[in-house]
């Protein structure tokens, strides 16, 4: 495997700046038109094949090997939030009301990053690495939307790979979690129908203001009493809308909230329990409920082998690093659809610095991260991840 240290050493200013750039010009899911130039402009210099508008605004790059081999798939997403931003740094947004405030701006320059090293050894590669640059992940729809348009196609991929920088842990923690380590996450909403009537004369109305309220109560009883302990999940109602004046009973009351949990089955059994709850609940006040719930992104499951593969070469180009196997998080992700497809794992890199005030939390609006310690390491650690499938020792 070759050692990437000294051309990191070398390239980091430019990255870092690279990074700083796409941070001042952010651009929400399934708009990442400038990013997405970025992108295929400097895959096209690098003298991969390009394909873009996967999945709408998405790009792919193709490093073809001189060798046969496996083919690795490596993402990155693109996309920003909408938030507006309050970091008082010269790399601020320039565009009101949105914000890199998760990282993805770093992902993009890292997977770049990884392109650029790994395209100076095309002699030495044996098999090929797919570049998917993903647009909007916080939106949960642009992984489904780039494999609907081909992104696991010609060529297959046999294993995938990507990782988050990640502010619930200072640099020089990576995280490695066998199994589930991120959350499936789905949108439910309740409508409770009732009998609307006089605020003074409750007892000719069938009231779905109460009905609600007591579904609201009963569904926090699935994780506590219907779930194995072992396992984990959270039902969360966040929303809850009834009702425009304050003596009519409304004839129907709205609830919306997020469910997650580190496997299918959980998440299938919280849905079954969820309708169960609101339909019992609701007729036993005389009232009916309706249960939608979407699917926004599958729990983020890793293949434990190929851990087992990347904690030797992290130990070994990395020393330095703690690697830990307990960074679990019930955020959610869709890389989870690419993990569900093809056996892979997605990693965390610490990003945060107390020291510098560079810790606030994802989704943020001060959300930072030091990208000066964190872009070097995370490139090593994914370049070497990629080569130990691709460059023999």
């Amino acid at each position: 495997m070759p050692d990437f240290k000294t051309r990191i050493g070398q390239r980091q200013a430019e990255w870092i700046a690279l990074r700083r750039d796409l941070h001042q010009h952010p651009e929400l899911g399934f708009e990442e038109l400038r990013t997405a130039g970025i992108v295929a402009g400097r895959l096209n210099d690098l003298g991969l094949e390009i394909q873009t508008g996967i999945g709408k605004t998405g790009v792919i790059g193709l490093l073809e090997g001189d060798h046969d081999g496996p083919t690795v798939l490596v993402r990155a997403d693109m996309d920003a939030l909408p938030i507006r931003e309050e970091n008082q740094v010269d790399y601020a947004s320039q565009t009101p009301g949105k914000m890199h405030a998760c990282g993805h701006d770093g992902h993009t320059t890292i997977a770049l990053a990884v392109a650029e090293l790994l395209s100076a050894h095309r002699s030495e590669i044996a098999g090929r690495v797919k570049f998917v640059f993903q647009p909007a992940e916080e939106i949960g729809r642009g992984a489904d939307a780039m494999i609907r348009d081909g992104a696991l196609r010609d060529p297959v991929p046999d294993v995938a790979l990507g990782l988050h920088v990640w502010n619930e842990a200072p640099v020089g923690i990576v995280g490695l979690v066998d199994g589930g380590m991120m959350a499936a996450a789905g949108d439910f909403s309740i409508t409770v129908q009732g009998k609307g009537g006089h605020g003074a004369l409750p007892h000719i109305a069938h009231d779905p203001v109460v009905a609600a309220s007591q579904i609201v109560l009963a569904l926090q009883s699935i994780v506590s009493r219907n779930l194995d302990p072992l396992e984990t999940a959270v039902v969360s109602v966040t929303e809850v809308r009834a009702g425009d004046s304050f003596n009519v009973i409304p004839s129907e009351a709205r609830l919306r909230g997020t469910i997650r949990a580190f496997s299918k089955t959980v998440m299938a059994q919280l849905e079954s329990r969820m309708r169960e709850i609101a339909d019992g609940v609701a007729g036993a006040m005389g009232c009916s409920a309706t249960v939608a719930i979407e699917q926004l992104t599958l729990p983020v499951v890793n293949a434990p082998e190929v851990n087992t593969r990347l904690r030797e070469v992290f130990t070994r180009v990395a020393p330095h690093i703690t690697l830990v196997d307990n960074l679990r998080t019930m955020a959610a992700e869709d890389m989870s659809y690419f993990l569900d497809a093809v056996p892979g794992t997605f990693f965390f890199v610490g990003s945060a610095n107390a020291e510098r005030g560079l810790n606030y939390p994802h989704h943020h609006p001060r959300f930072d991260w030091d990208d000066e310690a964190v872009i070097p390491l995370a490139v090593e650690l994914l370049a070497a991840a990629v080569a130990a499938y691709v460059l023999p020792d």
